[in-house]
């Protein structure tokens, strides 16, 4: 008898020490996430964990949103059922280093759902690699639940700013254009250049440049109704070839002599001679033209007669009540790049994306380096779960984005192939001959 208890004793203490050993091991797994399945940290840089998959929403949502054909009431849907995590990522477009998906751009497509991507020479080698590269990237967005493809842009204005310059045709700058061309000139070779970029798959160009200047190859020159009529034959030009162009850089910093890409600087003009000028291309675009076929570019430039603090891209004063409420501007609103000197000298990533964002900006650009994408991405996400920046706002820039896509992009794959026998061939090079 003794003995058969001693015997049960140890059986207890036995049993004991197994329930506490798995309780122990349990205790050290990741709430909800098993050991298998947890994702290596050395797959990205700087320590960046991916983001765990969003749940997707019920099928009942799902089919509401595939079967409905109006665009505005099919993107209520799509924000009423998207995250906070997935709205923000939207709303920020950002550049990589690679003719490749690398793995922090699949990281930020496919776990940040980010909205957009923009290219730069580091990206582009020939018409045919790029248009793959937009199919890869679009292959990457497919995971997302809902029927969001990526925006993909360039700056493709012509002269000094045109990328992958010795593979594509030979667009002129803005200036030469302004003197030697006519207005049905500006429109074709627009047209042209949209056509070459719709082959890449590219849906964005932010062209054109309505800064007024008598020296910068960038601008159309001095004369505001000259710039407007100009600028307005470029967005007909790329509407026609089902590209989306973006007037830049308002208000219109013609008058500044300083790189924005290396530092700061200030328009010493008061409102009334702004508006007779530098602001006359932009409020003329906006009332003449469709405001869902281009974008409105802010720049990072200062305009004490508005706003003596903050910068245009950062001012509530020059983005809400100037573009939104006085000139009635009703699309979207892109910073010009985070990344230049102009703002990142004074401010953090975390500041300036939420500054943005709040001053009325629908699209932040970041196009450079992965930590500060990060940095603009989570300062978002921590801003709304504090209430530091209203959900409601959030919703309407994403709501600006989504519904953009729904309109302007009906297909998001295109053919490398026919890519490399549209873009410079030999009728276009003949066409831009014709007017030098």
């Amino acid at each position: 008898m003794k003995k058969t208890y001693q015997l049960f004793s140890l059986g207890v203490v036995l049993l004991f020490i197994i329930v506490l050993t798995v309780q122990l091991n349990m205790d050290n797994d990741e709430p909800g996430e098993s050991k298998e399945t947890a994702a290596p940290v050395k797959e990205l840089p700087k320590k960046e964990m991916p983001t765990k998959e969003t749940t997707a929403p019920e099928p009942a949502v799902m089919e509401a949103i595939e079967q409905e054909t109006d665009i505005k009431v099919k993107t209520e849907k799509i924000i009423a059922a998207m995250t906070p995590e997935e709205k923000i990522g939207q709303i920020i477009m950002v550049g990589f280093h690679g003719t490749e998906a690398s793995t922090e751009i699949k990281d930020l497509i496919q776990n940040k759902r980010i909205g957009g991507v923009i290219y730069f020479d580091r990206n582009m080698s020939s018409a045919s690699q790029v248009a793959k590269l937009s199919n890869s990237l679009q292959e990457l967005a497919e995971a997302s639940p809902f029927d969001v493809p990526l925006m993909m842009a360039v700056d493709q204005e012509g002269g000094d700013i045109l990328r992958m310059r010795e593979n594509v045709s030979p667009i002129p700058s803005q200036q030469q254009l302004g003197q030697m061309a006519s207005a049905e000139e500006v429109y074709n070779v627009a047209k042209l250049n949209g056509k070459e970029l719709d082959s890449m798959g590219i849906h964005i160009n932010f062209s054109p440049v309505l800064d007024l200047s008598e020296t910068d190859t960038r601008s159309f020159g001095k004369d505001p109704k000259k710039t407007y009529e100009y600028g307005a034959k470029v967005i007909q030009g790329l509407n026609d070839s089902s590209v989306t162009g973006a007037v830049k850089h308002f208000p219109g910093h013609g008058r500044s002599n300083v790189d924005p890409h290396v530092e700061t600087s200030s328009v010493e003009a008061d409102q009334l001679e702004l508006e007779n000028s530098d602001l006359y291309p932009f409020a003329k675009m906006i009332q003449e033209k469709d405001n869902g076929q281009f974008f409105v570019m802010v720049t990072h430039v200062k305009y004490p007669a508005y706003d003596k603090d903050k910068p245009a891209s950062l001012s509530p004063i020059i983005m809400e009540q100037l573009l939104r409420e006085k000139l009635g501007y009703d699309g979207l609103v892109v910073t010009d790049d985070l990344e230049m000197g102009a703002v990142n000298k004074y401010y953090s990533y975390e500041d300036m994306g939420k500054e943005a964002v709040q001053a009325g900006a629908d699209l932040l650009l970041v196009c450079h380096e992965y930590e500060h994408q990060l940095e603009v991405y989570n300062a978002l996400i921590k801003a709304v779960k504090s209430g530091e920046i209203p959900i409601e706002r959030i919703n309407e820039a994403a709501g600006r984005v989504i519904s953009y896509k729904l309109t302007n992009i009906e297909q998001a794959e295109v053919d490398p192939d026919k890519a490399a026998s549209i873009v410079k061939n030999t009728d276009h090079i003949r066409m831009i001959q014709s007017i030098k």
